[in-house]
């Protein structure tokens, strides 16, 4: 599979998306590459906003398993992970596998689970494993974590830890649709007369695991590298930053705009394809000075003066191109 085709089934899986997601084109695209680049979503935003709709909607048009965990303070570890019990009938231990074992996983309010069950998730986020009375199973290729969190209510929550933050490739918020958007929500249900709708499967988990491997293909100039490094590097020098972004930042911007370039058909990235996930893919990861951890939108605000303050290099696309 080449660029132009990753393209073109992209696409695909993103018009069958959006006969259930009216409007987000961006936000929906933004989740796609992260898809592609083999990384996982964190999506902060109100409730009923179509997040679990979305994470739904992609898991069947891109034709894999999905399972839904909503999570509870009581949600203990081997309730996500599955465990052994013991089958009287055949008198034997037998695996029960928990719905970790699933391509798409939606984690529902993610921050409402203790640390205890936060880290098993974070086993299977960063390894694609589960670890169960000592042994060791791996999980479904592709794998992908769609988490969600309320960002107005706390009470009885646990916030993430930055370690399980950092693991997110990027983080994003839906928002309210706009009027007409909102009118075209309300007459697609008119005309449906349910609530429910079918979408079809445009690939299955072969396809999108081919698509990664062309999006791997995709090439990346060295000063277009050398800028993703200032620009991490940048949030670590910064007067109201107290922790930069890690390197795990830097190879997000690297796996974002490779995934970005295929969608747009470019086996080359450019440097719009770096700038689109300065944000979503670094903001989640800055740990700011203690005065403005009130501040609405301020890790934002400190990325948009890092990217002010970071050369742009220029490339020469015709050579690139050529390559």
């Amino acid at each position: 599979m080449n660029c132009q085709e990753v393209a073109a089934l992209s696409r695909r899986v993103l018009d069958q998306v959006a006969r259930a997601v009216v409007g987000k084109q961006d936000v929906l695209e933004k989740i796609m590459a992260a898809f592609l680049a083999g990384g996982h979503v964190l999506l902060e935003d109100y409730p009923g906003l179509a997040k679990t709709l979305i994470a739904n909607s992609f898991a069947t048009a891109l034709g894999i398993s999905f399972k839904r965990i909503q999570f509870t303070p009581d949600l203990l570890p081997g309730d996500i992970t599955g465990g052994y019990y013991f089958d009287r009938a055949e008198n034997r231990f037998v695996l029960r596998k928990g719905p970790l074992f699933a391509n798409i996983i939606l984690a529902d309010e993610i921050n409402r689970a203790s640390p205890r069950t936060q880290s098993a998730l974070l086993e299977a986020m960063q390894e694609y494993q589960v670890t169960l009375e000592g042994e060791t199973m791996k999980l479904p290729q592709p794998f992908m974590v769609i988490a969600t969190q309320n960002p107005i209510e706390y009470e009885g929550t646990y916030p993430l830890p930055e370690a399980q933050l950092d693991r997110f490739m990027i983080r994003l918020s839906v928002g309210y649709p706009s009027a007409d958007e909102e009118r075209e929500v309300l007459r697609r249900r008119r005309e449906r007369r349910q609530d429910a709708f079918t979408l079809d499967a445009v690939t299955d988990a072969a396809g999108l695991l081919a698509m990664r491997e062309a999006v791997e293909a995709v090439q990346v100039d060295p000063d277009l590298e050398r800028y993703m490094v200032a620009l991490t590097r940048g949030t670590r020098s910064h007067r109201q930053v107290a922790v930069g972004a890690s390197p795990r930042g830097t190879l997000a911007l690297l796996k974002l705009s490779r995934a970005q370039a295929a969608l747009q058909g470019r086996d080359y990235v450019i440097p719009d394809d770096i700038k689109l996930f300065i944000k979503p893919a670094l903001a989640h990861r800055l740990i700011l000075e203690p005065d403005l951890w009130t501040v609405p939108q301020a890790a934002e605000r400190v990325l948009n003066e890092v990217s002010q303050m970071t050369p742009v290099p220029v490339i020469d696309l015709e050579s690139v191109a050529r390559r």
